[in-house]
C-alpha cells in the first residue's frame, strides 16, 4: 500500500490529540501530506432556542467556532506537523461523520486516522468513529482512548 494522503479527523479533544504522534511519524516515513479535518456542529439543528435568539445570533456563535477551532488547528500544525512536507487544514460544518467521509473521498486519502472515541462520547468506541470504519473507502487507523 502506498500512502499519500493522511487524513487525520479531529475534534480537538485529549483523546483526538492521542493520534497525533502516530501522524507525525507516518507523515515523515512516507512523506505524506496530511489533512487535518475539524467538523462544527450545525448549531441550528438543535432546536428552540430560549429568548430572543435569530438566525444572525446562531450564525455569529458558529463563526466564532470556527474561528477558535481554526486557531488551534493553525497551533496544532505549526508545533507539531512542521515536519511533514504538506499539511492542509479542513474545516466543515455539518454531521461530523459525513463530513470527513465526504473529504475522504474529495480528497482521495490513502488513510483515515481517528480516535476511538472524541469530547463526547462515553463509549467505548465513538458514534463518529464507528461510522467512519463501516463507510470509508480508504483504510481506518483507529488510535485506543486511554
Amino acid at each position: 500500500m502506498e500512502i499519500k494522503k493522511i487524513l487525520w479527523a479531529t475534534d480537538l479533544s485529549e483523546n483526538a490529540g492521542k493520534a497525533l504522534p502516530l501522524v507525525t511519524s507516518l507523515s515523515e516515513r512516507y512523506q505524506t501530506e496530511v489533512h487535518v479535518v475539524y467538523v462544527l456542529e450545525e448549531v441550528g439543528h438543535f432546536g428552540a432556542w430560549y429568548g430572543e435568539f435569530d438566525r444572525t445570533e446562531i450564525e455569529k456563535m458558529q463563526e466564532l467556532e470556527r474561528k477558535k477551532a481554526e486557531e488551534k488547528l493553525d497551533e496544532i500544525c505549526t508545533l507539531h506537523l512542521d515536519h511533514c512536507p504538506l499539511y492542509i487544514r479542513h474545516t466543515a460544518v455539518g454531521d461530523p461523520a459525513n463530513e470527513i467521509l465526504k473529504l475522504v473521498e474529495k480528497e482521495r486519502a490513502d488513510l483515515v486516522v481517528i480516535a476511538s472515541r472524541g469530547r463526547k462520547s462515553h463509549f467505548d468506541f465513538g458514534s463518529v468513529a464507528e461510522k467512519i470504519v463501516r463507510h470509508s473507502p480508504a483504510p481506518v487507523l483507529v488510535i485506543p482512548a486511554r
